[in-house]
């Protein structure tokens, strides 16, 4: 099977899937429960979702493994079973993907920052280098270092992934703020820097995830394509910012339709691949599948 930047190369707009946490939630996950074990103690269920989100159309599936590391784990008590819950999050989306999608694992940020001393370089290398390992074990072919917002947390992540593993890679961050100079993530960095930073470290892929809607996040993609020109770029836009009810309840205003609307508009920014995040489910990918195919028509 050809990379996904070999497929982008050859012109080829490859649709991802969609959000994974509130599916859960959907079929019964608690609050306090760590998702990653669902992956062993319920895992006719994530398999499920990866066998949906294949059934709607995507040509990339993820994985139930965003907080995978052992930092994330440890307030679980499940630090001791990075390797068996990453190898069971990647055998499970394989299986429900098929040797013709790609599986990209999901590696999101450990919590701990360098700058303020919670952690040092190397225990943040080791922690992103094991759950890579794992991942790559169980049939990924890429990884996502995704929904990050620090430079030098996701370069560590990066290196790792390309030290370690024959995964491609995927630098994903979360841009939440628009400032006078642009975009910014919450750490303050600007898409340029990301994309200087992160194919420095190695990355193949570069992209936004989370915080903002399809038509918004087209203007970060702007700025990724100006800053790296030569390569992929990937959008998963929330289905729009999130509005709280007085009662608690999150609502995503963006229907699948409004996010296929703005398909064209994210491909003409340089997006060459598109998914959705928060507030995304199987109707908004089936959306995206026929927008992207009508790209082509």
């Amino acid at each position: 099977m050809k990379t996904m930047r070999e497929e982008t190369a050859a012109g080829r707009v490859l649709v991802s899937d969609g959000a994974w946490g509130s599916f859960l939630v959907a079929k019964g996950m608690q609050p306090g429960e760590c998702p990653e074990l669902w992956c062993v103690e319920h895992a006719d269920d994530v398999r499920a979702i990866a066998a949906v989100y294949a059934e709607a159309g995507a040509d990339i599936v993820m994985t139930n493994s965003f907080g995978g590391t052992r930092f994330k784990l440890s307030h679980f008590g499940l630090d001791g079973r990075v390797a068996e819950l990453n190898r069971a999050a990647a055998r499970l989306s394989r299986g429900a993907a098929g040797p013709d999608r790609h599986v990209m694992a999901s590696m999101g940020p450990t919590g701990k920052l360098l700058m303020m001393g919670d952690v040092t370089e190397e225990e943040l290398y080791d922690a992103f280098r094991a759950q890579a390992v794992a991942l790559e074990e169980g049939g990924a072919d890429a990884v996502t270092v995704e929904t990050m917002s620090a430079v030098d947390e996701a370069g560590i992540a990066v290196r790792a992934v390309r030290e370690n593993t024959g995964l491609e890679v995927v630098a994903s961050f979360t841009f939440d703020r628009k400032t006078d100079a642009g975009w910014r993530t919450m750490m303050g960095v600007s898409p340029e820097q990301m994309a200087e930073e992160m194919l420095a470290a190695g990355a193949h892929i570069l992209g936004a995830n989370c915080s903002l809607g399809s038509a918004e996040m087209a203007g970060v993609v702007a700025a990724l394509r100006a800053a790296a020109p030569d390569t992929p770029i990937i959008a998963h836009p929330n289905a729009g910012r999130p509005l709280q009810h007085p009662d608690g309840r999150i609502e995503y205003p963006e229907t699948p339709e409004i996010m296929a609307a703005n398909v064209p508009v994210l491909a003409a920014a340089g997006a060459g691949i598109i998914g959705g995040c928060c507030g995304t489910g199987p109707d908004h990918i089936r959306a995206i599948r026929a927008a992207v195919d009508a790209l082509r028509g």
